[in-house]
């Protein structure tokens, strides 16, 4: 790989102090004229945790596993990371990239699925960062959704395996299995996947990669029998939205017998508010209302199959043709997000490899 190159874990961000919540709110809702006292409602689930949110440490811990992990496998690069909301912010870590010499990146986003929000907007967001810092700013190559690589996949079900072991004494074997990701209207679900495909309202590469993912995790586990469903709704009740919500979901399996749930975030790299509190507060408390013993499985973070995904990525996307690592994504992974790929944007399908970028 090229000496001027390196790497950019970017993410979205989140406060860590209390005077920090309403200004990072305002940044996530900016432009979408979103009232002070709706987003003070929001800052509420915050206050819970002490107005900290726990994505930018894990971002931290994230970034210092994979320095290791790319200095254990012999890949010379920097470590940068960025976030869209908060500090550190991308443009700022792209100025510092620019300083320290940096010409070319391969970033990974903290978002393992195509959809606006968590593939074409990384993307949108590294434009403007480059934009900010101008002609000097390295050129980027995103590696493309991840979501069905091997090390994504046995993460979530390890994870989901330590969450069933810690259920009460003979409910594992009968305990529900839900999938859950983070919703979204269901006309942002309706964009091409990465394989330039368009599907209808309802139907689209979003909901139909998540289960993918949700059957794959349950393969592994011995699981013929789950369900997906969605958390962290937000918007007008007239918009259309993915579901069921998991609320639905639990009341749906405690009024089929089940005395057991271990719900599994296959959404989310990392623990977000939205995990800590849609989950870990509110569908815990909806779970206790209805009887039902709950147990939810950890996001990735830094689990080593996760960290190793990233570093066998990088490996490939920086060498001259593909690796193995790249052809667990399937074949359309081999070019970058182009026209199409997850809503309207740019043809980036121009850059293969660092050295080429």
């Amino acid at each position: 790989m090229a000496t001027d190159a390196a790497f950019l874990l970017v993410s979205f961000g989140g406060p860590e102090g209390p005077g920090d919540v309403m200004p990072f709110l305002r940044n996530v809702t900016a432009g979408r004229n979103v009232p002070d006292d709706r987003l003070a409602k929001v800052a509420e689930h915050y206050d819970l945790f002490g107005g900290v949110s726990p994505i930018n440490a894990q971002c931290r811990e994230l970034a210092g596993a994979i320095g290791k992990e790319f200095a254990a496998s012999g890949i010379d690069l920097p470590v940068y990371w960025g976030n869209r909301n908060w500090q550190p912010y991308l443009a700022d870590t792209m100025r510092a990239m620019a300083d320290d010499g940096v010409t070319q990146a391969i970033a990974c986003a903290t978002s393992a699925y195509s959809s606006y929000s968590g593939c074409r907007q990384y993307l949108d967001d590294i434009d403007r960062a480059r934009a900010a810092v101008g002609p000097r700013a390295p050129r980027v190559v995103k590696i493309p959704p991840y979501y069905r690589h091997p090390g994504f996949i046995g993460s979530f079900a390890d994870a989901a395996r330590r969450a069933l072991a810690s259920l009460p004494a003979g409910t594992a074997d009968g305990a529900g299995l839900v999938f859950t990701a983070h919703s979204i209207p269901e006309s942002m679900a309706a964009v091409s996947g990465p394989d330039g495909g368009a599907s209808g309202p309802a139907g689209g590469a979003y909901p139909t990669q998540l289960a993918e993912v949700a059957g794959l995790v349950a393969a592994e586990l011995g699981r013929t029998t789950w369900r997906l469903a969605y958390q962290s709704r937000s918007g007008p009740p007239s918009v259309r939205w993915l579901g069921p919500d998991i609320s639905d979901c639990l009341a749906d399996l405690a009024l089929a017998g089940s005395r057991a749930v271990v719900v599994v975030p296959i959404g989310f790299v990392s623990d977000h508010m939205e995990v800590r509190y849609d989950l870990d507060v509110e569908a815990a408390e909806t779970a206790g209302r209805l009887g039902l013993a709950m147990a939810r499985a950890a996001t990735p973070g830094t689990d080593p199959r996760f960290v190793s995904m990233i570093s066998a990525l990088v490996r490939d996307y920086g060498a001259a043709g593909p690796g193995d690592a790249v052809d667990a994504l399937g074949p359309q992974a081999l070019a970058f997000c182009r026209a199409g790929c997850c809503g309207a944007g740019p043809d980036r399908s121009g850059g293969r490899a660092l050295a080429g970028s």
